[in-house]
């Protein structure tokens, strides 16, 4: 065989492999925009509380464009679930002074952010007077 006939080979190895991967993630990402999509049966059902953590830290992220650190509470309400999520604003050396900020983020029973507010900031190495 030439050199030119095992690439050939490889090429349509690797494709098929790519597909299955891409309907992967087609799949995942598709069934999440299905199950907020379909009618009254979705619309009765809230996301689960790990689930409203995670979504309110992706989308939070996205608008913000800083990668949230934690999600300090979670709670049920009548519309959905609020959330206060952990975001680091302005790193600084040493990493006790650096600006944390919490925002309070409202979600909708499906898991789809609806408002976020900036309810306190403070430094990291900062402790509540309780």
């Amino acid at each position: 065989m030439a050199t030119g006939e095992e690439d050939d080979t490889d090429r349509v190895r690797r494709p098929s492999s790519k597909k299955t991967a891409r309907k992967t993630v087609k799949k995942t990402s598709s069934t999440r925009a299905e199950s907020r999509e379909s009618g009254t049966e979705r619309a009765a059902r809230r996301v689960s509380a790990p689930r409203a953590m995670r979504y309110a830290s992706e989308q939070l992220e996205q608008l913000l464009g800083r990668v949230p650190e934690s999600v300090s509470a979670v709670q049920p309400t009548e519309d959905g679930w609020q959330a206060d999520v952990e975001v680091l604003e302005l790193e600084r050396v040493p990493g006790t002074t650096s600006v944390m900020a919490t925002y309070r983020v409202t979600l909708d029973e499906q898991g789809e952010l609806v408002a976020y507010e900036r309810t306190r900031r403070y430094t990291r190495g900062q402790i509540d007077r309780r």
